[in-house]
């Protein structure tokens, strides 16, 4: 008779560290164990949030790139959006923004699906051949714009540290 197969190591000590928790917490010493469990499990969520937030801004900014290279595939030319849509960037802040018809991405024919919670501008090189596309958003509302760029040549970065949202 063969043996059921030995459970993984990580679903094991997963396992051992439920129980001493559930111990732990039985045995009086809740309140504490969940307060520490609080403050590690509370900043890491929040901190989720931003990311998933902010990771609206480079899908955005690739979108823009493509409809620019499509634009430059029909006109042989790109296409400036010198003024930042919707907002400027001194104005983000944690709440979205609705997209404003009247710029240059109109005629790009790019706009996004309902509120953005970025700004979005092109500029073009000196010589016209190739663009920069920026994207910035502040989700955590600090103040300080996470930012993204993407060119024809490259798919968007973030050009600003991880931690800023």
């Amino acid at each position: 008779m063969s043996q059921p197969p030995a459970p993984e190591r990580g679903n094991r000590s997963l396992l051992i560290i439920v129980i001493v928790l559930l111990l732990v917490i039985i045995c009086g010493g809740g309140v504490p164990v969940v307060g520490i469990l609080a403050a590690i499990a509370i900043p890491n969520f929040v901190q989720m949030q931003y990311r998933a937030k902010r990771a609206e801004i480079p899908a955005n900014v690739d979108g823009i790139r493509v409809a620019l290279l499509a634009y430059d595939a029909a006109f042989d030319t790109y296409l400036a959006v010198p003024e930042p849509v919707p907002v400027d960037p001194a104005y983000l802040g944690k709440l979205p923004n609705d997209w404003v018809l009247g710029s240059n991405f109109d005629e790009l024919d790019w706009r996004p699906d309902g509120q953005v919670r970025g700004t979005y501008w092109v500029e073009l090189s000196p010589d016209g051949l190739d663009f920069t596309v920026y994207g910035a958003c502040d989700v955590d509302g600090d103040g300080e714009p996470a930012i993204y760029t993407a060119t024809g040549d490259f798919a968007a970065t973030l050009e600003t540290a991880s931690f800023v949202y």
